[in-house]
């Protein structure tokens, strides 16, 4: 199988192309991991996973999604996320970060907390950032539009974060430029109403992804993957579209990023997103294809058969499995047990592998 074969990228090897998407955990206290995120992602790289990518890391306290976020914006935060590394990498997968500011969307209650909507700062919350003082809808706060100097100190927290990332002994970054976050904010018509050097033009809403990549490779080594993931469409009239996101792959590949992690939606309230299996795949087969850049395949990859075709039909280059994973921590393990791949077991679980199974030596 396709899926289970090697996938070199700079000097880092991915012993298959499974990757676990990153999936935000909203557990942290002041963006220190702890042992949930231990546990959460080196259960992945046990299972099996070539690629562990944490979930959406803040650069900045602002940059958070919710109080209970993950960060990297402080040296304090290093030494447990290099625990989290050091395990991951002794299972034989390759520890990323996925580094991120939430933008307009930031200073939110956690998913399963009532009442939703903004956090007040009298109860930990703060005042978010965005191009244009827009608001997500009615339960968002109205965010204040970034000066010029605010928009450089996002740029720097960026970099510090890859830094630090570096310092932790993460091998992969990949920067968040989907989702209605900050970044994907600057690229969409619908919430950069700027008239300034950052907004307006594809050129000018570029701009600051383009600064933030160039910024972060000053800091991490050639050695290392960068990857960015984008929003491939708003799936609203007017908004940002595949063409567009072609086009910016052009852009990025040569500033040293080696792969599109090609989502989609976010970015406007109420978009009518055509939700099933699969449904983001032909925007990584655009992306490949239009810019020639290894893409990442996502949204609604369940099976094994699935994740196949994708790679077998040259649509992408990676899987990534977010929800699947929760789950099913060792799905991969599965599906090669399954198709009867020959792939290597933890040392602790070689003898549940039922008689005939073929597997490899057990890792280390």
């Amino acid at each position: 199988m396709r899926l289970f074969s090697e996938l070199k990228i700079r000097d880092i090897t991915f012993r298959n192309r499974i990757a676990v998407s990153p999936m935000c955990e909203y557990s942290s206290t002041d963006g220190f991991a702890n042992d949930w995120h231990l546990v959460h992602l080196g259960s992945r790289a046990v299972g099996g996973a070539a690629l562990v990518l944490t979930e959406a890391t803040a650069v900045s306290p602002e940059g958070r999604i919710s109080p209970q976020d993950l960060g990297l914006w402080k040296d304090e935060h290093i030494e447990m996320l290099a625990r989290i590394t050091r395990f991951i990498r002794c299972q034989g997968a390759v520890p990323g970060t996925q580094l991120a500011h939430a933008g307009r969307k930031g200073s939110t209650r956690r998913p399963w907390e009532k009442p939703a909507g903004a956090v007040p700062p009298s109860e930990g919350g703060w005042a978010p950032v965005a191009p244009s003082a827009i608001p997500f809808d009615s339960t968002y706060s109205m965010p204040a539009e970034l000066d010029e100097k605010g928009i450089q100190k996002v740029i720097r927290d960026f970099a510090g974060a890859a830094r630090r990332a570096l310092e932790a002994g993460f091998q992969t970054i990949e920067i968040h430029g989907a989702h209605g976050y900050l970044i994907s904010e600057f690229l969409s018509p619908h919430t950069n109403k700027r008239t300034d050097n950052w907004g307006g033009s594809f050129e000018n809403r570029t701009r600051l992804l383009r600064e933030v990549v160039s910024a972060v490779r000053r800091v991490w080594p050639e050695r290392l993957p960068l990857f960015v993931r984008i929003s491939s469409t708003d799936w609203v009239e007017g908004g940002w579209e595949i063409e567009q996101s072609v086009e910016l792959a052009k852009r990025l590949k040569p500033l040293g990023v080696d792969l599109i992690d090609c989502s989609s939606g976010g970015v406007v309230a109420g978009a009518n997103v055509p939700l099933g299996p699969g449904y983001q795949v032909p925007f990584a087969a655009a992306v490949r294809k239009g810019a020639g850049i290894l893409t990442g395949a996502v949204g609604l990859i369940t099976s094994g058969e699935q994740a196949e075709a994708i790679l077998r039909e040259e649509k992408a280059d990676l899987v990534l499995l977010a929800r699947e994973f929760l789950r099913h921590p060792y799905w991969p393990i599965a599906v090669a047990r399954e198709a009867g791949q020959l792939i290597p077991w933890p040392a602790q679980y070689v003898r549940a592998a039922a008689e005939g199974t073929p597997i490899r030596e057990p890792r280390e």
